[in-house]
């Protein structure tokens, strides 16, 4: 992306109200920053308000990514960030935002987790090896040695962690350390078919989203291909939703839809669902670390 060194993504939301707009724009005019879009949903039914804006700073903004100090003495890109975060805190408090503020170039630390099918975890490989997903994936785990081959020669640690029912508090032990080792900001369950504990979701709330392979709320659970089939739908879908202590219960981010006939059998709706699940899967990573997804109780906000 050009110039994206020097770009911003601010998302904030708050009690819907007037003067938020004219506040925020306001505090970007007066730093010289240029608004490249902006996004927002005043939620009048939950009197909530939702805000994204991208804009580049001013004169530039900061200096070249991996670089000290950019030409002329310009400051460095944490110092710039940090900078506006600083200064932002008073408008953030005048109306109770709750607020993120990061470089539009910065790549979110990814852990993903898969089992035996690798169709989504190949998707995200190689979209976040040609640069179409802002990601660093930092590792994967999986409960078998499947995918040891491709995500290694994508450069990639593996980490094999078998689950059992008596093992499974000390499996997700491991998986906490590791996601604090990488540093990894997300963890995204690409066809992983364990059910992560109550205690495990509730503590990386936000921070987990999951494929399931059916257009949620139907067909929960396992097996929602043949469930589909056995009720002779006309459509398949896959839903990609963030964790919660309820089985596949999350607020959903994305879905998409394929259509089938009488003439598809249960195995015929399990490959055809593939391009579903991937596609659904790899939009809402990117909406997520594109800073566009919020959080509005049950159900998401996607500012796109």
């Amino acid at each position: 992306m050009a110039g994206a060194a020097r770009e911003y993504v601010l998302t904030l939301d708050c009690a819907e109200g007037p003067g938020i707009v004219y506040a925020v724009s306001g505090f970007l005019a007066e730093r010289g920053c240029d608004i490249v879009d902006i996004k927002q949903f005043g939620d009048r039914r939950g009197g909530h308000f939702y805000m994204r804006v991208h804009f580049e700073g001013p004169d530039g903004g900061a200096a070249e990514a991996g670089t000290a100090e950019g030409a002329a003495g310009a400051p460095a890109a944490d110092d710039a960030v940090g900078r506006l975060r600083a200064e932002f805190e008073a408008v953030a408090a005048r109306f109770g935002m709750e607020w993120a503020l990061r470089p539009a170039a910065e790549r979110t630390r990814v852990l993903v987790m898969v089992s035996k099918f690798g169709h989504c975890l190949n998707d995200l490989l190689f979209r976040a090896r040609i640069g179409e997903l802002p990601i660093e994936i930092v590792a994967v785990v999986s409960n078998h040695e499947d995918h040891r081959g491709l995500v290694e020669w994508h450069g990639i640690p593996y980490h094999c962690i078998p689950v059992t029912r008596e093992t499974k508090p000390e499996a997700e032990a491991k998986l906490l350390s590791l996601v604090e080792s990488t540093g990894a900001e997300l963890v995204v369950l690409a066809r992983y078919m364990q059910v992560l504990s109550d205690a495990l979701a509730t503590r990386m709330s936000g921070r987990v989203i999951n494929i399931h392979h059916s257009f949620l709320p139907s067909f929960k659970g396992a097996k929602p291909y043949h469930q589909a089939w056995e009720r002779g739908v006309k459509t398949v879908g896959a839903t990609a939703h963030y964790v919660n202590a309820e089985l596949d219960e999350g607020p959903i981010i994305a879905q998409q839809v394929i259509e089938v006939d009488h003439t598809h059998s249960p195995e015929d709706l399990v490959a055809v669902g593939r391009d579903a699940e991937c596609k659904a899967l790899s939009n809402a990573v990117r909406w997520h670390c594109e800073g566009r997804v919020i959080l509005n109780g049950n159900r998401t906000v996607v500012l796109r």
